[in-house]
């Protein structure tokens, strides 16, 4: 196996979630994303595409309200 593949796969154990109540919608991860998984609800809070996230954590790193987190997936 390629160490590309394997980084793949341990990114994907882990998905993008954030606190809904606390997100302040400023977009920040929805233009970081590398894999558009993330969009505004209704102007209120980030949504995360499930299917779309590969774990990467840029988000996280980059949400300056701290509310998106890095979670493994279930």
């Amino acid at each position: 196996m390629v160490m590309s593949e394997v980084n793949k796969k341990a990114r994907r154990r882990f998905i993008a979630s954030n606190e809904r109540d606390r997100c302040v919608a400023c977009g920040v991860c929805m233009n970081v994303c590398p894999r558009d998984a993330i969009s505004i609800s209704h102007g209120c809070y980030a949504v995360v595409d499930e299917s779309k996230c590969v774990g990467c954590g840029l988000c996280e790193k980059s949400c300056p309200a701290g509310v998106m987190h890095k979670v493994e997936r279930i």
